[in-house]
């Protein structure tokens, strides 16, 4: 599976050739490099980690300077693996955005969400409350309802929806339909949204 690190810039939008306007998120893709290289004889399958985006030596440590120093390259702030890549890359090698993307694929985008903090149900989960809010409905619009507990089984069975901390997990959104990609500035357009803050980290993988 081929795919490379990316950095989310922001959103925008572009017209099709038919003239619809299709919202767009724009990744800095790129450049990555190569930091190892496995295979399936000394590691028992066959894969490449690729780093991307510049970090202080004094940030890193020691066991890391010396991974990154086998590749003959400076630090990276995040490293990703891709197994079983569709072309041989060797070690230190830079991979560009089009080397591995072109116009009309269809990508995974992987991306930590936007933290929204302690939320009730209705944000967290989708309940939709009380719709009428008449005979005798006073403050349920919002209320979580039962939760099926009495004496028996006299507890909370775990998994159950309820309110508490959201967002800040990790998300995979998949099927999003490269749009445009400018090489020379290592951008990607991809259609739709992907998760994460502007600036957060976001894998490509196609």
């Amino acid at each position: 599976m081929n795919g490379l690190i990316g950095k989310k810039i922001g959103m925008t939008s572009v017209y099709n050739d038919a003239g619809r306007n299709v919202p767009c998120t724009v990744i800095e893709v790129g450049p990555c490099v190569v930091t190892q290289v496995k295979t399936a004889e000394s590691d028992g399958y066959s894969a490449i980690q690729v780093g991307f985006s510049e970090a202080k030596a004094k940030n890193t440590s020691k066991a890391l300077q010396g991974h990154f120093d086998k590749a003959k390259t400076t630090p990276k702030r995040r490293v990703a693996e891709f197994r079983d890549f569709e072309t041989d890359k060797a070690l230190g090698e830079t991979i560009t955005v089009d080397e591995v993307f072109e116009e009309g694929d269809f990508v995974n985008a992987i991306g930590t969400s936007k933290g929204k903090g302690f939320q009730g149900v209705v944000k967290r989960h989708g309940f939709h409350g009380v719709n009428d809010a008449t005979h005798g409905q006073h403050n349920r619009q919002r209320a979580p309802g039962s939760i099926g507990a009495a004496s028996y089984p006299a507890k909370v069975f775990k998994g159950m929806r309820m309110a508490g901390r959201d967002g800040g997990r990790q998300v995979k959104i998949q099927n999003l339909e490269v749009v445009k990609i400018f090489a020379e500035r290592n951008l990607i357009l991809v259609k739709g949204a992907v998760p994460g803050h502007k600036g957060a980290y976001v894998i490509l993988e196609k």
